[in-house]
């Protein structure tokens, strides 16, 4: 596994705002509603295309600020699980311990100048280490999606979130 720290350049607050607005939170009724009125997978598939514009959601999110703070710590810092459960559908088919990864877990957190640090572990190592051809293939994907995320924040992504292959 490959652990990313990915300076944004910009504020906490600024780049908080950014990524929640690039990574909707995940409708779970909305989706239930789909299913209840015999609406099919693909329909599933075309509402996360149409509310996620760079292909992924949040799931949840934990203030850890606000955790820490009684502790004395004003370190700002946010943990999502970000994701797309039809992507994911795509590696649980082949082994349900892709759960273990997916949702990805994301720490957005402030530099000792308040300054956004983006933290993930690099999707096609994660999971390029269960070892099926066709989970690692989407790892590399995520990779992708994750870069254009950042993109379209108006962060750089890292070469090796745009240059990853399946092992």
């Amino acid at each position: 596994m490959t652990r990313l720290d990915i300076p944004t350049g910009m504020g906490f607050e600024e780049f908080r705002r950014s990524f929640e607005q690039a990574a909707p939170v995940f409708d779970a009724a909305a989706t239930l509603r789909i299913t209840e009125t015999g609406g099919t997978w693909d329909d599933v598939r075309a509402a996360m295309d149409a509310r996620a514009p760079y292909g992924l959601l949040v799931f949840a999110s934990v203030d850890g600020t606000s955790l820490m703070a009684p502790a004395g710590h004003h370190t700002k810092a946010v943990e999502y699980l970000l994701g797309n459960h039809v992507i994911a559908e795509r590696m649980f088919r082949h082994s349900p311990m892709v759960l273990l990864y997916a949702p990805l877990r994301i720490l957005v957190h402030g530099d000792a100048s308040d300054m956004a640090v983006f933290t993930l572990d690099q999707p096609s190592t994660v999971f390029g280490g269960i070892g099926i051809p066709q989970v690692s293939e989407v790892g590399v994907e995520l990779d992708r999606k994750v870069a254009g995320l950042l993109r379209g924040i108006g962060v750089e992504p890292p070469r090796a979130l745009t240059d990853s292959t399946a092992t």
